[in-house]
C-alpha cells in the first residue's frame, strides 16, 4: 500500500514552487492532492499538469470565513480530508529603521495569521488522526539582515505548534514543522535573473547552494517526499518537531 494511498491531502500555495512540488509527491504516493491558491488561473494550471487526482480551489488564507467555507467544498467533492499541507507564505522584509506597518501586516498576516487560519479551520474537517505540516523556514533560527519579519513570523509558527499539539490530542491530530533551506524554484531564478542576469543564473544557484554542506539547493520534490512522510503513518508517533530539510544549513552555524 503506498504511503498517501486513499488519503485527501491540502496543499496551500501550491500552484507553483515547493507547493506544486509537494502536490506532486503527495500524487506519486498514492494520494489526491487538492491546489490552494489565489489565482484561477494559476490553480487551473497546476491541475491541469498535476492530473486526475487532483482538484483546485481559490481561497485566501488569511479570511477564516473564506478558509471554512474551501474545506467544506472540498469533502462535497472528495469525501473527507486527510492531511493539511500550511505551505502558502511571503517573504518580502526591511532592515529595522524601515519596516513599515503595512510590511509587518502582510507578512504576519500570511505567516502567522495565515497558518493560524488555515490550521483552525481544518481541525473539525479532518478525519480522526489526520495531520498538519505546516512550511517553516530556517529562517527560524537563522538571522539574515533585513529578514527578522519573515523570520519572526516563521519563529511564531514553531511556538504555535509546540501549545497546540496538546490541545488536538484528543483528536489524534499530529501537527509538525518542515522547515526547508533554499529551495531551486522558478521564483528564486527569476529572481536571482532579475538580480544578476539571466547569463548568470545558473552561476548564482551554484554558489549560493555552495554554503550547504551538501554542496547544492533543495528541489522542491525533496521537500514534498518529507511532507509525504509526515503526513503518513510511517511518521505515527512523530508530532511536535521542527524538522530542517536544507542539506544541512541550519546546523553550521
Amino acid at each position: 500500500m503506498s504511503a498517501m494511498e486513499n488519503k485527501v491531502a491540502i496543499v496551500t500555495g501550491g500552484a507553483r514552487g515547493v507547493g506544486f512540488g509537494i502536490a506532486q509527491e503527495v500524487i506519486a504516493a498514492g494520494g489526491t492532492a487538492v491546489i490552494v491558491d489565489l489565482n484561477q488561473s494559476d490553480v487551473d494550471e497546476a491541475v491541469a499538469q498535476l492530473g486526475e487526482r487532483s482538484s483546485g480551489c481559490v481561497a485566501d488564507v488569511t479570511k477564516l470565513d473564506t478558509m471554512e467555507a474551501m474545506y467544506d467544498d472540498v469533502i462535497a467533492r472528495h469525501g473527507h480530508l486527510d492531511a493539511v499541507v500550511a505551505n502558502a507564505g511571503v517573504g518580502n522584509s526591511s532592515p529595522l529603521g524601515s519596516i513599515t506597518e503595512e510590511q509587518f501586516d502582510f507578512i504576519f498576516g500570511v505567516n502567522a495569521k495565515g497558518v493560524l487560519f488555515t490550521v483552525q479551520a481544518a481541525l473539525t474537517r479532518l478525519t480522526e488522526g489526520g495531520t498538519v505540516v505546516i512550511v517553516g523556514s530556517t529562517a527560524s533560527t537563522k538571522a539574515e539582515y533585513g529578514m527578522s519579519l519573515y523570520g519572526g513570523s516563521k519563529a511564531a509558527i514553531r511556538q504555535f505548534v509546540r501549545g497546540w499539539i496538546s490541545e488536538v490530542k484528543e483528536r489524534g491530530v499530529r501537527i509538525n514543522v518542515l522547515s526547508p533551506g533554499a529551495i531551486d524554484t522558478p521564483s528564486l531564478r527569476t529572481g536571482l535573473a532579475g538580480a544578476s542576469g539571466e547569463e548568470n543564473v545558473e552561476r548564482e544557484v551554484k554558489r549560493m547552494g555552495e554554503g550547504n554542506p551538501l554542496g547544492r539547493l533543495g528541489d522542491p520534490r525533496e521537500i514534498g517526499k518529507v511532507v509525504v512522510f509526515l503526513s503518513s503513518d510511517a511518521s505515527s508517533f512523530v508530532t511536535g518537531v521542527e524538522l530542517f530539510v536544507d542539506g544541512g544549513m541550519a546546523q553550521t552555524g
